[in-house]
C-alpha cells in the first residue's frame, strides 16, 4: 500500500492503535520490574520502545506518557517508584469500559508483560512466580489465546514447585511465539527459533475449563480411556451438543484423549490440535480440554446419560 493511502488508512485505526500502545506498555513496565531488578538491557528494551512509537507524541494520551517513560529511563536506571508512576499513568489511560475492551486490553497487557519479562534475554524464578500471580487474578481470559496455553503450561512446571532448565526454556520458546520482535532491541527471533527446535510446544490444554454442552460443538482427537469415539459423540447429542470430524473456527471444544499418548497430561500434539492453535492465534474461541476434565464435567452433571454399546 502506498505510503499517503496507508496514512490515509491509519486515521480510522489510530484509536485502536493507540489502545494496543498504552495496553503493551503498561504490560511491559510491568514485566520489566516484575523481579524489582531493572538491568540496563531492560532500560535499553524500553528506550527503544519509545523511540519505535515516537510518532505517537503528538497525540494523547502519548504526549502525556512519553515524556514520564523518558526521564525515567534518561540515567539508566528505573526504579520502583518511577516504574509505578509510568504504570499508574497508563492505568488512567487505559479504557476498560466494556468487556471486549476488557478482554482485549488484557491480553495487549499479557503479550506486553511477557515482552517486559524477556527484555534481558533471560527469565527468572521471580518473574515466572509473577507471571503466575498476574495470571491466578486474570481467570476471565480463560478461552482466550494465549492465555489458556499459558496458563497450563505454568501449571505443570509448578506444580512440584521446583522449575528446572528445560522447562525456563519450555516458557521461553511459547514466549516467543507471543512477543512482537520488531518491537525489540534485545530479542532475536532467530535465536528464539534456534530454541524451537529443541522444544516442540503443538497445543495445551486448558487447565480445569468451563465445559456446557448445550448448542456447543465438540471434536475430539486421539484415543479415549473410558469410551469409544463414536460412543462419546452419542454421549454428546445426547447432552445438546454437536460432534463434528474436523476443527474449524465454529469448533467450541477439542477434547483430547489420554489413552497411548506419549505426553504430558496437559500438553497434545497432533494436526488437529495444530489447526486448532492456530485458529485460536487469529481469535478463534476453540478451548483444548484434555480428557480428564471433559468426564470430570460429565460425572458432575446430574443428568446421567445412556451410552448405546454396539
Amino acid at each position: 500500500m502506498p505510503t499517503k493511502e496507508l496514512e490515509n488508512y491509519r486515521q480510522f485505526t489510530k484509536p485502536a492503535e493507540l489502545h494496543k500502545a498504552v495496553n503493551t506498555l503498561r504490560g511491559l513496565v510491568a514485566g520489566i520490574n516484575s523481579d524489582m531488578e531493572v538491568g540496563s538491557s531492560e532500560v535499553t528494551e524500553l528506550v527503544h520502545w519509545c523511540e519505535l512509537h515516537a510518532d505517537l507524541r503528538d497525540r494523547h494520551p502519548f504526549s502525556e506518557i512519553l515524556p514520564v517513560v523518558e526521564r525515567a529511563t534518561e540515567d539508566g536506571v528505573v526504579t520502583e517508584d518511577e516504574a509505578k508512576d509510568i504504570l499508574w499513568l497508563c492505568n488512567n489511560f487505559a479504557d476498560n469500559n466494556s468487556y471486549y475492551n476488557m478482554i482485549t486490553s488484557s491480553i495487549q497487557f499479557l503479550s506486553g508483560m511477557l515482552h517486559g519479562l524477556m527484555a534481558d534475554g533471560e527469565l527468572s524464578d521471580r518473574e515466572i512466580l509473577a507471571l503466575k500471580s498476574w495470571m491466578d487474578a486474570n481467570q476471565f481470559l480463560a478461552g482466550t489465546y494465549p492465555f489458556d496455553e499459558i496458563n497450563s503450561l505454568l501449571y505443570v512446571i509448578l506444580e512440584d514447585k521446583r522449575i528446572t532448565q528445560r522447562e525456563r526454556e519450555t516458557l521461553m520458546v511459547l514466549f516467543g511465539g507471543v512477543i512482537d520482535f520488531t518491537s525489540s532491541y534485545n530479542l532475536s527471533e532467530k535465536e528464539f527459533s534456534r530454541l524451537r527446535e529443541q522444544y516442540s510446544i503443538g497445543g495445551i490444554c486448558a487447565v480445569c475449563p468451563e465445559i456446557s454442552f448445550e448448542g456447543k460443538t465438540f471434536c475430539f482427537t486421539g484415543e479415549f480411556y473410558r469410551a469409544k469415539r463414536a460412543e462419546i459423540a452419542q454421549l454428546v447429542t445426547q447432552l445438546g451438543g454437536t460432534v463434528r470430524t474436523s476443527v474449524s473456527a465454529k469448533t467450541d471444544y477439542l477434547v483430547v484423549g489420554n489413552a497411548g499418548n506419549p505426553c504430558w497430561a496437559y500438553a497434545c500434539y497432533g494436526r488437529k490440535i495444530e489447526q486448532a492453535v492456530s485458529l485460536r492465534k487469529e481469535g478463534a474461541e476453540i478451548v483444548i480440554v484434555n480428557e480428564t476434565d471433559f468426564w470430570d464435567t460429565v460425572d458432575d452433571m446430574d443428568i446421567t446419560p445412556t451410552i448405546e454399546r454396539t
